[in-house]
């Protein structure tokens, strides 16, 4: 008898514990359940190497944007730090064209982890712009970063529209994805060559609303240092260059005086171009993006790295390819060629590379087979539809410097809403700023090319005054 009732204790011992594992099973399930409400569960990403501590969650992965040609673009996401399904969704865009918006924008930029300096790791930025938003950044167009495509004639055509279309298509079959921010209030943001992917997908968004069915709720679009006319550009390069002391007077000289930046082939002035060929060379000393830090000299090498392309084939003038640091470009390339980073980032089938990853794609540069000559006509459209469009540029950028930004958006007349003044991080002087109808440019004291790079903190200020649409402070408080 007493054997019989120990057994039955057993019985019920089990029991107890079955019901208790299927109530831990069925939480753990709910949970998952709740996850897919707000994103692609097979897309989380939970073992990423070296990686800090935090408590939002990150997804990477693919979207195909063309079934037909296998085409796909490669993604991260980034919940906001807190109330993530409160707070806006931000997409943002590196250009080049043929730059990973991974490796510079996600990881050296405003992203919450950026690549240590060894390669082998990612340290905590504090300063990221995910604590104001949700974060998505995109490898476009293919060739990018880990984008592809299966259909080699794909990279053949490589342009601006091209690159806008499939932007497009990848926003509407990310939001099957994360279907919890379709309606989400929507902005775009980028720099360099995105000055022009940003306002063409901004473009394509705001005449495709039209249709209830495709609607974007777009708000607005912010640009850092931004390609956006290329004869205001190249204008404002050259005297931004002479101004700063790169060039000579003679230099300068020669070149305003032989170069017609408006004419269908500024290039065919032999004067011009021996001008031109100067002031390359003087940058080539130092780092155009940054002119008062130090460049990356490879102690393997002896030498510093070259900053700039050239693509003799091209009837226009050569554009300058690279970033602020060309060390910490390198750093990036060692992480995201990892084995075990490619893996938990769902890159191809995680047991072996499926390519060289590189930061900048110089084929997709080389080949780019259209790009727009301004986008100011874009400008005007968002603004007369009521988009709030923000612009910055750092002052220490020979690239894309404040003066091309200046030339630009003077062109277009708008009229002036608050006058040039300083505007105030911390009690000091951020940059100064100019309100127009409209529109708002901003410029960082002390920045180069990628401002939060040099600014965090006060990019990380200026970005939350974009989402607010706050003015600037422009007290010392």
């Amino acid at each position: 008898m007493a054997l019989v009732l120990k057994i039955v204790f057993l019985i019920f011992q089990v029991m107890i514990c079955l019901v208790g594992f299927e109530s831990v099973a069925d939480a753990r399930h709910r949970q998952d359940q709740k996850k897919s409400s707000f994103g692609d569960v097979k897309d989380l990403v939970t073992d990423l190497p070296g990686q800090p501590q935090v408590k939002f969650r990150h997804y990477a992965g693919y979207v195909t944007v063309n079934e037909k040609n296998g085409r796909a673009l490669f993604y991260w996401f980034y919940e906001a730090t807190t109330l993530p399904d409160e707070k806006p969704l931000v997409l943002w865009l590196n250009g080049g064209p043929g730059c990973s918006s991974v490796g510079y924008g996600a990881t050296q930029e405003i992203g919450p982890f950026l690549v240590d300096t060894d390669g082998h790791g990612l340290k905590f930025n504090s300063y990221s712009w995910n604590t104001e938003a949700n974060l998505l950044f995109l490898e476009s167009p293919i060739g990018v970063g880990f984008s592809y495509s299966n259909t080699s004639g794909d990279y053949d055509i490589l342009e601006d529209y091209f690159a806008a279309n499939d932007s497009y298509v990848f926003l509407h079959k990310w939001f099957l994805k994360f279907p919890s921010y379709r309606t989400r209030k929507f902005y775009i943001a980028g720099e360099s060559y995105a000055g022009k992917y940003v306002p063409e997908l901004a473009e394509l968004i705001h005449d495709r609303n039209k249709d209830p069915s495709l609607f974007i709720d777009l708000k607005g679009i912010m640009l850092g240092n931004p390609e956006t006319c290329d004869a205001e550009d190249w204008k404002g390069m050259v005297d931004y260059a002479w101004s700063h002391a790169v060039v000579s007077d003679e230099t300068h000289k020669t070149i305003k005086e032989s170069c017609d930046f408006y004419s269908d082939d500024p290039w065919s002035n032999k004067d011009c171009t021996q001008g031109m060929a100067e002031y390359y060379r003087q940058y080539n000393e130092i780092d155009i993006y940054s002119l008062y830090t130090s460049v990356c000299i490879p102690s393997s090498e002896g030498k510093k790295s070259s900053l700039v392309t050239v693509r003799s084939s091209s009837s226009k003038m050569p554009r300058v390819l690279g970033g602020y640091d060309p060390c910490m470009d390198d750093y990036a390339k060692s992480y995201y060629n990892r084995r075990d980073v490619q893996k938990a980032l769902h890159v191809g089938d995680g047991t072996t590379l499926i390519r060289n990853w590189t930061i900048c794609n110089l084929t997709v540069y080389s080949n780019w087979s259209y790009s727009r000559t301004s986008v100011l006509p874009i400008y005007k459209k968002l603004i007369g539809a009521g988009l709030r469009i923000w612009v910055y540029s750092g002052d220490t950028d020979g690239r894309v410097p404040f003066l091309s930004t200046r030339y630009s958006l003077s062109s277009l007349g708008l009229p002036i809403t608050m006058a040039w003044r300083p505007w105030y991080h911390q009690k000091q002087v951020g940059g100064w700023i100019q309100e127009y109808e409209g529109l708002t440019f901003a410029t960082f004291r002390g920045a180069g090319h990628a401002v939060p790079i040099f600014k965090r903190s006060e990019s990380l200020a200026f970005f939350s005054s974009f989402l607010s649409g706050d003015s600037l402070p422009y007290q010392r408080t």
